[in-house]
């Protein structure tokens, strides 16, 4: 089967085509891409001068370790010294570490949130974040040309490796522990602590909020905390139809705000005291009224084209500017590393603040979440229904419609143009947005986002309206859409 590299690096299934000797093969095409010289260049376009230094860390997925292991013997025997995280650790974690150790990329072992039968490798860049669609296409192309020359990987004799100092193990916690404590204030958190439950869906964010904690007063409860390669049998994914561990704890009365982290703990979800699931949507928005009311940040606010307009509606008041992006944190960071943006994110859960490098932290912000409550001393539910009342209502909803076959993007797009209805649910569409796919903004801030997917039969249906009636009317429509190409 093809190996397919992407903007976000590769992800398949283990042992159908993520094996050893495919991963070899993809990180031979790594280490050509880094030494052809057009690597060095950041999104900036300024010149990067860096050690030929390479992060490597890895998830607690099945076989992640020994992966890794494979991908640093593969590094070292290409001339590149290997930093190797000693455990299984968190991605935000890896991606700091890059930056710290003025590492040249980074490799991350992980699935992030998908299904325990899937494997993958994450590329990061020199400043963290991920590999740019440029340094991508161009592994994409060593991938290819070292194929059809039949060209195998260099590998390495671990041992010999070790011995040669070419690969190295290192613990990147406590740098990166100290690095969120200059982004939360732990005294604030230590004068009003709440009691909190951590759902680490037994991926490699395990841990790292409770250690953190300690000290601060805060009562901490970890569950799904142990090492599970198979994460119990299911996506570890923190939306709410997967938490009902985390529902559980709240009302047997282990803490008073749930927490969940994702298979490699770059995403965010959060739970109040009565159980309900509190979106990423509204995780960003509370953030920004946070840290401009509260802490009296400024800059722009950047999401993406299937997030919450509540974000909009926040920035008008404060008198921020809001950028738009297509989907994916890469387009988010573009302006993050050119801009000192206040709040960056997705509706996936990946959300980063001013001060972090330009990448989703779901560690990071679920610890802004518990300076807030403190701060604020109100509990998470008393903040959700604040913030709706000042910027809501906002319902939102997601629809994958399977499709007969595939279809070209530009062709969809020009379709949803050629046949924008007047109105949806009985308000005026104002507005058509291309941003990624076709947005329609309504009259009340209401919206619906098409979005043909580039790799497979499906299209994704997003909406957001002022009541669940609208919602269900942009659904309602969305899958109109999807019937005329079945």
């Amino acid at each position: 089967m093809p190996i397919n590299f992407g903007t976000d690096g590769w992800r398949a299934v283990i042992s159908d085509t993520f094996t050893f000797h495919n991963l070899r093969l993809v990180t031979q095409a790594v280490a050509d891409a880094i030494r052809s010289g057009h690597w060095h260049t950041q999104r900036t376009g300024l010149p990067v001068p860096l050690p030929n230094r390479v992060v490597v860390g890895f998830d607690t997925r099945f076989l992640s370790d020994r992966y890794a292991r494979d991908v640093a013997r593969v590094m070292a025997a290409n001339g590149y010294t290997v930093y190797i995280a000693q455990a299984d650790s968190s991605t935000p974690s890896i991606s700091y570490a890059v930056k710290n150790l003025n590492a040249i990329a980074g490799i991350v072992i992980t699935a992030s949130h998908n299904a325990p039968r899937y494997n993958g490798l994450k590329l990061k860049a020199p400043d963290g974040c991920s590999a740019s669609p440029e340094q991508s296409r161009r592994v994409e192309i060593y991938l290819n040309d070292n194929q059809e020359r039949g060209r195998g990987p260099n590998l390495m004799e671990w041992d010999l490796a070790v011995e040669q100092g070419l690969i190295i193990n290192f613990n990147p916690v406590p740098e990166y522990y100290q690095h969120l404590r200059t982004l939360i204030d732990f005294d604030a958190i230590a004068t009003n602590p709440p009691r909190v439950v951590v759902d680490s869906m037994h991926g490699s964010g395990r841990g790292l909020i409770k250690g953190i904690l300690t000290g601060t007063g805060c009562e901490v409860t970890e569950i799904r905390g142990e090492m599970n390669p198979g994460f119990g049998g299911a996506h570890p994914e923190p939306i709410g139809t997967h938490l009902g561990a985390l529902a559980g704890a709240i009302s047997t009365g282990m803490g008073n705000l749930g927490l969940a982290l994702d298979g490699d703990a770059d995403r965010i979800g959060a739970m109040d005291e009565r159980g309900n699931f509190v979106d990423p949507h509204k995780i960003m928005a509370l953030a920004l009224r946070y840290l401009v009311e509260k802490r009296g940040w400024e800059g722009p606010a950047v999401r993406t084209v299937s997030t919450t307009r509540m974000i909009d509606r926040l920035a008008e008041k404060y008198g921020l500017e809001v950028y738009e992006t297509p989907v994916g944190f890469n387009h988010i960071a573009d302006y993050m590393l050119s801009e000192n943006v206040l709040i960056g994110g997705e509706e996936s859960g990946g959300i980063s603040i001013q001060g972090n490098i330009p990448e989703g932290d779901g560690v990071l912000m679920g610890l802004l979440l518990i300076e807030m409550v403190a701060v604020y001393g109100k509990s998470l539910h008393s903040l959700v229904k604040e913030l709706l009342d000042e910027v809501g209502p906002a319902f939102y909803e997601r629809k994958d419609q399977r499709l007969k076959y595939p279809i070209q993007k530009k062709q969809m797009v020009q379709y949803l143009i050629d046949h924008t209805p007047a109105e949806i649910g009985g308000v005026k569409v104002d507005e058509i947005l291309t941003t990624d796919g076709v947005k329609y903004l309504l009259a009340d801030d209401s919206w619906l986002l098409i979005r043909p997917s580039g790799t497979e039969p499906v299209l994704r249906v997003y909406a957001e309206g002022r009541t669940e009636e609208m919602v269900k009317a942009l659904l309602g429509y969305g899958e109109e859409v999807a019937e005329s190409f079945t």
